[in-house]
């Protein structure tokens, strides 16, 4: 191994230990204090309640982690959205948790939490999975009320899903673990089943100080909605549970006579570990953004026995594309090329740019993928698509235009790594956010913008030095340098993988050894939902 090996090695162990320390600082939700406060009401955290009700010993992967990191920091922050929500299983059935965490703002709503909430909700009904829902909230976030209430995306499409995944025939299991207020009272009663706890738990549309202001009536909140009313007088839950724990096994019990599933057939062999030591990964992945290296090498520490069998190897060299196995499922493979490659005619390609002939096989192999019903996997390290007379006039445009229809109307799951660059246009084409995939993680190496810090800067620099040259001002070299820096501090800030992860552009920041199990995982999820619709791509300029 090389001295640059070593020092890439070195970086991205680095970049690794940061994502822990955040990681670790997230899962405190409000604080020490706050989940001690919690314990002494007898209650379990947000995270204790996900990790008790999980199978031990299986997989789980986290989704928004960082959701609302740095965004609300006027109003005290919300770690993870004020929600966790988690992907693994119960009594051997796969599904998802939602779970209130009431150490951050006593579990209320913040914009970013119902995009959350909407996010776990899109999983399951794409997949078909059942969903649980461990309710703790004190509602809406009053000071943030006029961003959160009454739009499509907000609050109140919670509800509507949860209507829609009933006709849909996907599980919906409610525990009412704390307050249940107002509007969100709605949700575990739209659930197939409704527990409550006695003492801590309570439902009510409005509480025992809004009644008294509203009717004049006085009344104490347990007998306004706690578990005894409930479960003996209103008939609104179903179950009356003495604690936390005895709430989750009582969830456990049910999800254990849940029948099986009609699968979508995806192919699985005997899961087999790459032959190339998947640590290598940090070796390979260069320091800086712009430095080459070979996508092959990742790609084989990524799949099993290291195998990639290649589809039209020698054309479009910029984009790999072939067939290869995670955990033993078939998966397309879709990957920027980052080292400098020659075509046949002897001509170089930029690595990591979107040529059209590269564009050409992607469309071509995915319509492949969709034709055999296997799982496309896209791994991003791009810069976009390459510009120029010379690709304008080979009709670049047509050809990005007809690799982005094919991922747009891709029938087959899509799951994305964003391993890399994910830049422009380059982000749509391989399968960002805006083009649904399944599951899409970053790793900490990633950036997600609309052009690189420093070609971003030098733009914003010029229209910026324009405007003050306009006013008469005079730009030394000192002053521009001055401007530059402090425009690439804050589109740097940006590009960060935790700045998209924070906005739910990502649903996670990962550890690059984590991939296989997020994609094995999230095909897993995908086969529980049966493929209904062909696959057309539609009209397209050839």
């Amino acid at each position: 191994m090389d001295i640059n090996f070593n020092k890439n090695e070195d970086h991205n162990k680095l970049l690794l230990s940061d994502l822990r320390k955040r990681l670790a600082e997230v899962k405190l939700g409000g604080g020490e204090k706050r989940i001690a406060k919690h314990h002494a009401k007898g209650k379990m955290t947000a995270r204790e309640r996900i990790n008790y009700l999980l199978d031990d010993k299986k997989p789980t992967i986290e989704i928004g982690a960082f959701a609302g990191d740095g965004m609300y920091e006027e109003h005290g922050g919300a770690p993870s959205g004020g929600v966790v929500v988690k992907m693994g299983y119960v009594k051997g059935k796969q599904c998802i948790v939602v779970a209130n965490d009431a150490t951050v703002k006593a579990g209320a709503w913040f914009p970013i939490t119902a995009k959350k909430n909407l996010r776990a909700q899109e999983i399951s009904i794409e997949n078909r999975l059942p969903i649980i829902y461990l309710v703790d909230s004190a509602g809406v976030y009053l000071p943030m009320q006029d961003e959160i209430f009454p739009d499509k995306e907000h609050f109140g499409r919670i509800f509507r899903n949860n209507a829609v995944m009933s006709s849909m025939g996907i599980i919906q299991i409610s525990a009412v673990m704390g307050s249940c207020v107002a509007g969100g009272a709605y949700l575990p009663i739209m659930s197939d089943e409704a527990l409550i706890v006695d003492k801590t738990g309570s439902i009510f549309l409005a509480g025992s100080y809004l009644v008294k202001a509203a009717i004049g009536e006085s009344i104490d909140n347990e007998t306004l909605g706690g578990a005894t009313t409930h479960c003996e007088i209103s008939g609104v839950t179903d179950y009356k549970a003495k604690d936390d724990k005895d709430a989750l096994d009582t969830i456990k019990n049910i999800m254990s006579k849940i029948g099986d599933y009609d699968k979508a057939g995806f192919n699985r062999d005997t899961p087999a570990k790459p032959k190339e030591n998947p640590d290598d990964i940090h070796g390979i992945l260069p320091r800086s953004r712009a430095d080459q290296y070979d996508m092959l090498e990742i790609i084989k520490r990524l799949v099993d026995n290291s195998a990639f069998e290649q589809y039209k190897e020698g054309y479009g060299k910029t984009i790999l594309t072939g067939y290869a196995r995670i955990d033993g499922w078939a998966v397309g493979i879709v990957a920027n090329q980052r080292s400098l490659v020659k075509t046949t005619k002897g001509e170089m390609q930029f690595g990591g740019v979107i040529y059209s002939d590269s564009a050409d096989k992607a469309t071509r192999f995915i319509a492949n993928c969709n034709q055999k019903k296997i799982p496309l996997v896209f791994l991003q390290d791009v810069t976009g698509f390459m510009v120029g007379s010379k690709s304008e006039h080979g009709g670049i445009i047509k050809d990005g235009a007809k690799m982005v229809n094919a991922v747009s109307n891709s029938v087959v799951p899509k799951f994305t790594i964003v391993i890399g660059n994910s830049y422009g246009a380059g982000n749509y084409a391989m399968c960002g956010k805006a083009y649904d995939p399944r599951l899409i993680a970053a790793w900490p190496s990633a950036e997600l913008a609309v052009m690189s810090g420093n070609s971003a800067a030098k733009v914003l620099l010029q229209i910026e030095t324009a405007s003050l040259k306009k006013k008469g001002e005079t730009i030394t070299p000192e002053v521009e340098k001055e401007l530059f820096d402090r425009i690439k501090a804050r589109y740097d800030r940006q590009i960060s993988p935790y700045y998209a992860a924070s906005r739910l552009w990502t649903d996670a920041v990962i550890d690059p050894l984590d991939t296989r199990k997020w994609i094995s995982m999230g095909i897993e999820a995908a086969n529980h939902a049966p493929m209904e619709k062909p696959f057309n791509l539609g009209v397209i300029q050839v």
